[in-house]
């Protein structure tokens, strides 16, 4: 899962940073209102994390931008202010959830899970593909009741493939999704096929079909059809 930090707070920003990343999130951060627009611009996340106060602007404004381009990105707000006034407005734009400072990192998290979970599965526990089964606050995967063993990239490739079953993903939107800003430095999306090519021989080497169809000159699809 992706996400991208906005807080202008840079010891705050690292720990988030920190912490998001060892719960296996691919967690991106920005300092200012200017980088925030220009990475919503150019990129997808699967939840946003913004400050409302930004040294050149209003979290308020990245979070208008954001819906005026139709996203359906998820979105916390986080601030300082306990004010009745930025949790109405920030709601009433179109945020999911708001959070006041000091907040614990567990309890950002499970935010965090919930609003992937309501968006992108209908907000159940477990996710059911068939003879995949996968629950989402564990990470755990099973296939015919078998426990998967995944790398961090193969589970967040799985639940970006089961997310977006039956739609053609292009080689360039899985990069953007497990590696973020990061892929601009990738000379080739070999790796690509080497992550596609690990996960179907250990779902198949637990008795599970085989869900990835390759789509020649365009990409990868994630389909029981």
């Amino acid at each position: 899962m992706k996400i991208l930090l906005i807080e202008d707070e840079k010891e705050l920003s690292c720990s988030i940073t920190e912490y998001l990343q060892k719960e296996s999130y691919l967690c991106e951060a920005v300092l200012t209102f200017d980088d925030a627009i220009e990475k919503i611009n150019m990129y997808q996340y699967d939840c946003i994390i913004v400050d409302i106060n930004l040294p050149d602007g209003s979290g308020l404004n990245v979070i208008r931008a954001l819906k005026k381009n139709k996203s359906e990105t998820g979105i916390i707000i986080i601030s300082a202010k306990n004010s009745l006034d930025d949790k109405v407005s920030g709601l009433g734009i179109g945020a999911d959830d708001y959070l006041t400072k000091p907040f614990h990192l567990p309890e950002l998290n499970a935010r965090v899970k919930s609003i992937i979970r309501r968006r992108s599965f209908g907000g159940i526990n477990e996710i059911v593909f068939n003879d995949i089964r996968i629950l989402p606050e564990e990470m755990e995967v099973t296939v015919n009741g078998n426990s998967l063993d995944l790398t961090k990239k193969e589970y967040a490739l799985l639940i970006f493939f089961i997310s977006n079953k039956d739609r053609v993903l292009t080689k360039e939107s899985i990069a953007e999704h497990l590696w973020g800003d990061e892929m601009d430095m990738a000379d080739s999306f070999d790796f690509i096929y080497t992550h596609i090519k690990n996960l179907r021989k250990k779902i198949m080497e637990k008795g599970g079909e085989d869900y990835i169809r390759t789509i020649y000159g365009m990409g990868y699809k994630f389909t029981d059809r």
